[in-house]
């Protein structure tokens, strides 16, 4: 990585190091893993924990005031009322690693007042490091990522997640499957939303939606992805997409085109729905009511579709 790296940065990458060489050792005896369920298809293994511990402990050696939110320990570490706050996925696709397919990363991400200001995606079987900060670019190892050029939907490859949780709406979701897939030229689900998000920055894929995510399977793809020129938002096109549960990403061509696809299909909360005052911009929620709150099913709307420009999609100021 020979262009200077803001130093925050470099402590993710360190921590995201650390990180991929606990999960590559345990890749090697996936039989000795003591693995826990949190829920129906839903696994913690012991690497998930020991990896969230190393990437934590690094963090707030370099920044003991700063804040974390993590997967397996929410935010019992750091301090609870920084202004910066790290959004951490220790192995994202831990049902992969544990079957021993080779496709999941770590993410990491600063976010300063709200902004995600840092990310890095790491792939440890590959030893590709994405990462990006704001307003400088956005790279795979030393190779700058752009977004891809491809203008038209059915010439597009789709990257997409389906839904694993008791309780997801899966006939929503075969709904918009169904739509997308004969729309597009292809769609692929590899089952780790991170490195999804950094395909769309690379220009592998044209364009990916998933439903179900939580902040921190996001919070570093997104920024990546806006820093290679592309778009990140919810169904309806709006940059609140961190506590919303539904995500779509693109090149500005594709993103808008998925948009109209996906719209009749959102559950976001509104900013003016009094009964989602929470998750309004700035409204400054706990990520746990935030969640919360995007639990309930507002109504479904067909309303306008709204598409954000380039920049304005880049001002993420979703809250957290």
């Amino acid at each position: 990585m020979s262009q200077a790296l803001h130093p925050m940065l470099n402590i993710a990458i360190k921590a995201a190091r650390s990180a991929g060489a606990i999960i590559n050792r345990a890749s090697l005896d996936l039989d000795l893993l003591r693995i826990s369920s949190k829920g129906p298809n839903d696994f913690v293994s012991e690497v998930d924990q020991a990896a969230e511990q190393t990437i934590i402990e690094t963090l707030l050696t370099a920044y003991p005031g700063h804040g974390i939110l993590a997967e397996e320990s929410g935010r019992t570490h750091g301090a609870k009322d920084s202004d910066y706050v790290w959004i951490i996925d220790p192995l994202d696709g831990t049902t992969n690693f544990l079957h021993g397919f080779p496709v999941y990363a770590v993410s990491i991400a600063l976010a300063f007042r709200g902004q995600v200001q840092q990310a890095v995606v790491y792939d440890p079987t590959r030893n590709d490091m994405f990462y990006a900060s704001k307003g400088r670019g956005a790279f795979l190892n030393d190779k700058r990522l752009r977004a891809s050029k491809r203008t038209r939907l059915s010439d597009a490859l789709i990257g997409t997640g389906f839904p694993f949780r008791k309780g997801d709406n899966f006939k929503r979701y075969v709904q918009m499957f169904e739509e997308v897939m004969q729309s597009c030229a292809g769609l692929r689900r590899p089952g780790a939303a991170a490195l999804d998000l950094c395909y769309v920055a690379a220009g592998y894929y044209d364009g990916f939606f998933e439903t179900g995510l939580n902040p921190w399977d996001i919070a570093a793809g997104s920024l990546i992805i806006t820093e290679a020129g592309g778009l990140i938002g919810n169904f309806t096109g709006e940059a609140d997409y961190l506590y919303q549960r539904e995500v779509v990403a693109g090149n500005p061509k594709v993103y808008g085109q998925l948009v109209q696809i996906l719209a009749p299909y959102t559950r976001a909360i509104k900013a003016d729905d009094p009964a989602a005052g929470a998750t309004a911009a700035h409204a400054g929620p706990t990520p746990e009511a935030a969640l919360a709150a995007t639990q309930a099913e507002p109504p479904k709307k067909k309303g306008a579709v709204r598409i954000r420009k380039a920049d304005a999609a880049r001002d993420d100021d979703a809250p957290l």
